[in-house]
């Protein structure tokens, strides 16, 4: 860096290298002893470049870093920080079993790790290395795990991947560490933040559970305390009403797995619409039949119709994480014209 008397001009990792070089040697050496392996690597390459500093901005820093841990406006929270203050309170096992699952996916070592993640996230991060890098990782990873990623991997980059598959020889340990490394502080870090869950998805798969009194009473609070969340939670919900974003297909694909008597009830309390939608999706002979128990039923507490109609929306979600039904985007107001 240019000798420059802007105290300003420095960055966050040229602060850090000059504060460690005022240091005695001892107490850098402690302070390196803290860092894991890209900190120190980041830190000795702007040490190594950092040129000319004046005396005046090596004071600054010195003050500001004083006024910075004497108050303490702000405290940063990360992994690292993390483990070294559990790892302060509790032993080395429990620390690690804690890490394990706040990082990511579950396994003894990093290549245990990966093939546990989604082969769909998996093929996304490959597909922009090294067709090298992609063919030792493919390598390490159960064969079953391996081809469902490569499937979805770039025709082309696919089969480049299996041609080094084909000439891999043994992979020196250096670069499996170094690889494992890369993985462990790029990939499972930032899969680990990325699918931390969204709150008011959560939020909005507990109402769904709700039945709906309560599920109105808590929704008419958050409105009034937070209702750009409320309106956020509402978009995430799937309520009996949007049965009208199956098709005539997801309709039948759910007769064939709701109970009768569960869909009866569920119908009793439903919308005209909705009643109309089950009833079109029947053969003339089931929609009687269904009529007729509904009629059965007589007079209902709105507590059974809410339970079965929760029941009902659970089984549709499932359905759909199986792939069985598409729900359409929108809500209940876009009607499906048949």
């Amino acid at each position: 860096m240019a000798k420059s008397e802007s105290y300003h001009t420095l960055t966050g990792p040229q602060k850090a290298a000059l504060l460690i070089m005022g240091l005695p040697e001892e107490q850098a050496t402690k302070i390196f002893g803290l860092l894991d392996d890209e900190e120190i690597r980041e830190i000795s390459v702007v040490m190594a470049s950092l040129g000319s500093i004046s005396s005046q901005q090596v004071e600054q820093l010195y003050l500001d870093f004083v006024n910075e841990i004497t108050n303490p406006g702000k405290i940063v929270g990360n992994y690292e920080n993390a483990e070294r203050f559990l790892a302060k309170a509790l032993p080395k096992d429990r620390v690690a079993g804690i890490m394990e699952e706040i990082r990511g996916p579950a396994g003894k070592t990093m290549w245990d790790k990966l093939g546990n993640v989604n082969e769909q996230v998996l093929a996304n991060y490959l597909k922009n290395e090294y067709p090298q890098t992609v063919a030792v990782i493919l390598a390490k990873i159960k064969s079953d795990h391996a081809a469902r990623v490569i499937s979805l991997l770039p025709r082309e980059t696919a089969m480049d991947v299996i041609m080094r598959l084909l000439h891999t020889d043994s992979v020196q340990k250096e670069v499996l560490d170094e690889l494992e490394q890369t993985l462990r502080s790029e990939f499972m870090n930032n899969l680990a933040r990325q699918t931390r869950r969204d709150p008011h998805e959560l939020i909005a798969e507990m109402f769904n559970h709700m039945d709906r009194a309560t599920e109105s009473e808590f929704m008419g609070e958050l409105e009034q305390r937070v209702p750009e969340s409320a309106e956020k939670v509402k978009s995430l919900m799937f309520t009996f009403d949007d049965m009208i974003r199956l098709d005539s297909h997801g309709i039948q694909v759910l007769l064939s797995h709701v109970d009768k008597e569960m869909l009866a009830m569920a119908l009793k309390g439903a919308s005209d619409t909705i009643k109309e939608l089950f009833f079109k999706n029947m053969s003339e002979r089931a929609g009687k039949m269904m009529k007729e128990d509904m009629e059965a039923l007589g007079p209902v507490r709105m507590k059974k119709v809410d339970d079965a109609q929760s029941e009902i929306i659970q089984i549709v979600k499932q359905l759909q994480d199986a792939k069985e039904i598409e729900i359409a985007e929108g809500s209940a107001n876009d009607e499906i014209v048949y």
